[in-house]
């Protein structure tokens, strides 16, 4: 008996929690390299900007993963990015404020303006 209300149980919990996931929204422009604009934004069907959808728990993981969102490994095809992003559809802002996430990456130095 119990394995059953387990059964049906389980279910309503997973459900539960996926309910309580928000959507994280960031908003990606891109800055080709001369002559790379084809090639970089290509990621936005040939536009230098576009949106993508990520399942967030709160705020904090969608302000995680806009600022994962900034990597750029293609230092000679994208100059550099500006990402900007919205939890439930609410901007949020980096801790210090900025609406711009790639302003705070980690990376920017290393990985920015190496056309």
């Amino acid at each position: 008996m119990k394995l059953t209300a387990l059964a049906f149980a389980l279910p309503s919990l997973l459900f539960c929690a996926t309910a309580l996931a928000g959507t994280c929204e960031f908003e990606t422009t891109r800055t080709a390299c001369p002559g790379k604009e084809d090639i970089s934004y290509k990621k936005c069907n040939g536009k230098p900007t576009c949106a993508d959808f990520a399942e967030a728990a709160d705020a904090k993981q969608c302000k995680e993963l806009a600022t994962a969102a900034c990597e750029n490994k293609r230092l000679n095809i994208t100059k550099s990015k500006v990402i900007t992003a919205k939890f439930d559809e609410q901007p949020i802002t980096t801790d210090s404020g900025k609406t711009d996430f790639c302003e705070e990456y980690s990376k920017k130095d290393q990985e920015f303006n190496k056309c």
